[in-house]
């Protein structure tokens, strides 16, 4: 059966995780493709190659460049570009599509626009967006989902295609997305089932170009909503998100919060986890979900992760005992405040995943006393107001990468006597020396955490590999 791509001439701007997948399947559907790349470096050139074995056409090098014929890197013919999160709104090719009329949707919009394809079940979309907590939160939901005995996974944003989930061989019954910034400024039709937005701190606004349009794109995640927008008490900026989308009748506001909540809010009362929004009588009832240590770890940013997977699921009409076992079951990425080790009564957690202040925050909320490994490439990053909040928990500080000196003197400013090593080298070889340096600092019951509030390219290929580097050399120090 022929679909509405057959015959269509669409351009996929970029490679990558998302890049390849809508290739292929809009080839499948009888699309005549081509692919713009900026880069060709041998991934590329094998992708290209592995699509180009299908009959799919794959230019390599400047993704925005001009073709004989073409107006201002619009391939011929072209009906729509479908791109790779990533991609900038000011490209070149953008303003070429704007120009002849053309519209460009992201993966993401594809992905929702072809749930159902082919006589598939359209399974309903749980979505998760924020500046920190996305991936873990959206994993939380998926094992609740599980425990549940529903039919899920968890894609999007986190390596798994949303294509590959809508148009495989698998029908699940609700799906767990995450949503990244990039990908809800390219999803302009997306309508979720119910969906949250986990926080918000200003990141990637070189993308979004102001943090006023970086908010608006995070909030798209709540239009349309069918049953429930989920938003942080303690942050008052994605409840004005909720006030401001457009959502079906009947859809309802639903808070999550530390402390004790109210009516229409998921909280915590006694070290228990409660319901206050999917009970009946919210105004005098309350259900208990789990236990404070059934959240795996209990640091307080990850309780909050945990109430938002909580009231998602709930709001998918999920029975409390499932909420506790997924939880229960559910295992954290590596990198994630993740405890290495214990070495002469003093623990090593590695959440080299914080890579921008927002995150290292509520690293450091989790924890006292803390000697603080920290440092990296900033990215337009102050650190006046993490380092004044933290002040009075940290026992000291080693400092290491290529702005560092933005830390040390936020420390010098508002943390006056915390003892501060300051390392000046940015070779992998620095954090072996950071590690000893911090373990000279801590004593018996203090926490060594690596929470870097930067970025981690100026030393490492990503904060995976700096977080390797943390755990060996706390390895090290054991053997």
């Amino acid at each position: 059966m022929p679909s509405e791509f057959s015959g269509k001439h669409v351009t996929v701007a970029g490679l990558g995780v998302s890049g390849v997948p809508a290739a292929k399947v809009l080839h499948g559907l009888g699309a005549h493709v081509t692919v713009v790349n900026d880069g060709a470096d041998e991934r590329a050139r094998t992708q290209a190659a592995e699509l180009e074995a299908l009959g799919v056409t794959v230019r390599l090098g400047d993704g925005t460049a001009s073709d004989s014929g073409s107006a201002a890197g619009l391939p011929e013919g072209t009906e729509l570009i479908v791109t790779a999160p990533g991609w900038k709104p000011t490209k070149p090719l953008f303003t070429a599509a704007e120009q002849a009329g053309v519209p460009v949707w992201g993966d993401v919009e594809l992905a929702w626009r072809l749930r159902g394809h082919g006589g598939r079940k359209a399974a309903p979309w749980l979505a998760v967006t924020g500046t920190n907590g996305k991936t873990t939160t959206v994993q939380m939901l998926a094992s609740i989902l599980e425990a549940a005995g529903l039919r899920t996974a968890a894609v999007g944003n986190i390596g798994v295609s949303l294509l590959d989930a809508v148009t495989g061989d698998t029908e699940y019954d609700v799906l767990a997305v995450e949503l990244s910034s990039y990908q809800l400024h390219w999803a302009p039709s997306l309508r979720a089932h119910s969906a949250v937005v986990l926080n918000l701190a200003a990141d990637h606004l070189d993308w979004h170009g102001s943090m006023e349009a970086y908010a608006a794109d995070k909030g798209r995640v709540y239009e349309g909503n069918q049953v429930a927008c989920v938003y942080n008490v303690a942050d008052r900026a994605t409840e004005d998100l909720v006030r401001a989308a457009d959502v079906e009748e009947g859809c309802r506001a639903v808070g999550f919060t530390l402390g004790t909540p109210g009516p229409s809010q998921l909280g915590v009362v006694e070290g228990l986890l409660v319901d206050r929004a999917f009970v009946e009588d919210r105004h005098k009832n309350a259900q208990e979900l789990a236990e404070v240590s059934d959240v795996n770890p209990p640091a307080p940013h990850n309780i909050a992760n945990a109430l938002a997977a909580a009231a998602l699921a709930r709001a998918y009409g999920v029975p409390a005992a499932a909420v506790r076992d997924g939880l229960r079951a559910f295992t954290p990425d590596a990198h994630r405040i993740a405890h290495v080790a214990d070495v002469d009564g003093v623990a090593y957690v590695d959440d080299s995943k914080a890579t921008n202040t927002h995150a290292a925050e509520a690293s450091l909320a989790a924890y006292e006393p803390i000697v603080w490994i920290a440092g990296g490439l900033a990215k337009g990053a102050t650190f006046d107001e993490l380092v004044a909040g933290a002040a009075k928990r940290l026992r000291g500080a080693v400092l290491i990468g290529a702005d560092r000196a933005l830390i040390r003197e936020a420390l010098t400013r508002h943390a006056p006597e915390v003892p501060v090593v300051d390392l000046d080298r940015t070779d992998t070889g620095a954090m072996p020396q950071a590690v000893r340096e911090a373990r000279r600092l801590a004593e018996p019951g203090d926490t060594v955490l690596l929470a870097p509030a930067c970025a981690s390219m100026d030393m490492f290929t990503n904060y995976n590999k700096r977080g390797d580097a943390f755990a060996e050399a706390v390895r090290e120090l054991g053997a």
